[in-house]
């Protein structure tokens, strides 16, 4: 068991299916009292009758206020863990201001107000803790996905941001970074991701197991997939040879279209 989380009251976003019923489920298994978010209210309800928790259906930017009210006054850990992706192709068939309005607000917008009315309190108590599930294409960008891809960088940046403004005031962040995960949205991204993410994919579960283990080892960096943190280091360190390895993938995936 995960001393940290026995007992908290977390509140999970998107937690309707896939990496966040996974780790609602995780949470809920610890000890903790899990508060279970998704637009879908009935996907939210399912999971939260089925793990003892509490559904707090609706805009995952909207629901600190309640899903605090449904805990008894306290969120002690919130996973912005809802999110959306996209298959947008070249720049060219992207350029969808609906698309891109829509990735900057899910994917990076909701953890920016969800931390806004989290903090208060947290520094207030000295204690809080932020898990901000990011993606493998936050650090590594992804073919096929350009406003995913920004969108994902930018939360990475804003996790990063929150870790290095309040860590020595008692706010605990997470990144967790995987790659490709076996849900609904690993399925919609086509054969982008049939090329890149379903060889090496993982199950949510293992999603949660590396949160749960880089809670315990207080670590923010979070790589349910081991190898993306050589990627991320080559990226690094030699971006023109990365970048053409990368190109070399796009051009697969042109050629395979």
């Amino acid at each position: 068991m995960v001393e940290a989380v026995q007992d908290a009251g977390v509140v999970v976003t998107g937690a309707g299916g896939g990496i966040g019923a996974a780790l609602a489920r995780r949470f809920a298994a610890e000890g903790a009292r899990v508060v279970v978010n998704d637009l879908d209210a009935r996907k939210a309800e399912a999971v939260a009758e089925e793990i003892g928790g509490t559904a707090v259906p609706g805009d995952a930017s909207a629901i600190v206020a309640d899903a605090r009210d449904a805990l008894g006054g306290t969120v002690d850990v919130y996973c912005a863990n809802a999110g959306v992706g996209f298959q947008d192709g070249d720049l060219g068939a992207a350029l969808d201001e609906r698309t891109w309005a829509a990735a900057w607000d899910v994917n990076l917008m909701a953890h920016v107000r969800a931390a806004h009315a989290l903090l208060p309190d947290w520094l207030e108590r000295g204690a809080g803790r932020f898990v901000s599930t990011v993606s493998a294409a936050g650090l590594l960008t992804m073919i096929g996905a350009p406003s995913y891809s920004v969108t994902k960088h930018g939360a990475y940046a804003f996790a990063e941001w929150l870790s290095l403004t309040y860590r020595h005031r008692g706010i605990a962040v997470h990144a967790v970074c995987p790659q490709g995960v076996r849900t609904d949205m690993l399925a919609a991204t086509g054969s982008a991701g049939d090329l890149v993410l379903q060889p090496t994919a993982i199950e949510p579960e293992a999603v949660a197991d590396a949160l749960l283990k880089g809670i315990e080892e207080d670590r923010f960096l979070i790589l349910p997939h081991p190898e993306v943190a050589g990627f991320y280091q080559a990226r690094a360190e030699e971006p023109e040879r990365w970048l053409t390895t990368m190109n070399h993938i796009q051009q697969k995936w042109e050629a395979a279209r």
